[in-house]
């Protein structure tokens, strides 16, 4: 690691990347971090976080006032990035597209943190087949009155049903109040079925 003024310069697998303002607090309230220990800590989680986001195109939600700060949403792929970082172009039933990352590594990954990107959003698709999700995904957001321990609860019912599907439930924390679980299929069917079979599983 090398140091620039007010940057830290990784090197990650025989590529530079950039950390900007190293030392601005991401966190403050309980446990005080920094930019830089965000980074180191997902340079220690790089292989499981890959495993949920590699070869899957990203939207990058972005924290670039810290963890505690408002962020926002970014689809499209920054105009300035490495020649490395691999993007795709994505189709919406609106008629737009979006051109986007997808991160394949871990100097990709700690590319997108260095933007904010403290939660990672792939999308359920892979880059060889983007009109066929291989990840069938249930979102359990608390809403009024419903506290923490519901959501734990319904979560265990969720995966006895995928169970019962043969299916394998991965559970996967949702920015500060929810519970995503993802379960991999097939990619053999369209948005639209996956998306019914998601509204049967919450019906049942």
């Amino acid at each position: 690691m090398k140091k620039e003024e007010g940057i830290e310069v990784l090197t990650i697998d025989g590529r530079e990347v950039r950390v900007t303002h190293p030392d601005k607090l991401y966190f403050s309230r309980q446990t005080k971090l920094s930019k830089l220990d965000v980074v180191r800590y997902y340079l220690a989680v790089a292989p499981g976080a890959l495993a949920g986001i590699r070869d899957r195109p990203i939207v990058l939600k972005r924290f670039v006032n810290g963890a505690e700060g408002e962020a926002f949403y970014q689809k499209r792929a920054p105009s300035e990035r490495p020649s490395w970082l691999r993007t795709i172009t994505l189709s919406f039933p609106s008629g737009r597209t979006a051109e986007e990352l997808v991160v394949d590594d871990t100097a990709g990954l700690i590319w997108i943190v260095n933007l904010g990107c403290i939660e990672l959003h792939p999308h359920p698709v892979r880059s060889s087949d983007l009109d066929h999700p291989d990840e069938l995904r249930v979102d359990l957001d608390p809403g009024p009155g419903v506290e923490w321990s519901n959501v734990r609860l319904v979560a265990l019912e969720v995966k006895a049903l995928l169970e019962e599907v043969g299916l394998r439930g991965w559970p996967k924390t949702s920015g500060s109040r929810g519970m995503h679980i993802n379960a991999r299929i097939e990619p053999r069917w369209t948005f639209t079925e996956v998306r019914r079979a998601a509204l049967a599983l919450s019906r049942r």
